[in-house]
């Protein structure tokens, strides 16, 4: 296990209240020993004025995810802050929930990178994304 807090789903979820991630409707689904997975809807809060899944949201979902998941993996008064974050929009979705899956592609002493990959509902991949965070102590 890579964790190094105890977190549950609803504590997580309780978390993403009030702000964004609540405001969007991300929800978070599963927390495996090295990954963590959340939802996203596809609605009028987060399509493009064309009728697509905004990239920017589905940046948002991995910028959440990955967030979260290196908070997850510090300890005590540590902080844990976005460097960089990549998406590669691969597939348009119209409508329904994508899920987003991230796992750790290095977890060293004051540097982390995860990686996100975003599916729709038949299980094809719409978004991988990469994120940078470092910890602060």
């Amino acid at each position: 296990m890579i964790w190094k807090r105890k977190a549950t789903l609803d504590m997580l979820n309780q978390m993403s209240e009030g702000c964004m991630v609540g405001h969007v409707g991300i929800i978070f689904t599963a927390i495996t020993d090295d990954t963590i997975e959340a939802t996203l809807p596809v609605d009028n809060r987060t399509r493009q004025p064309f009728g697509l899944l905004h990239g920017g949201a589905s940046v948002v979902l991995s910028e959440t995810l990955g967030s979260v998941a290196g908070y997850l993996c510090s300890e005590g008064d540590e902080r844990v802050v976005g460097l960089e974050v990549n998406a590669n929009h691969l597939r348009a979705v119209h409508e329904g929930v994508v899920r987003g899956v991230c796992r750790a592609l290095h977890l060293g002493r004051s540097q982390q990178v995860w990686q996100i990959d975003i599916f729709d509902e038949r299980g094809r991949m719409s978004c991988s994304s990469r994120l940078t965070t470092a910890i602060i102590r």
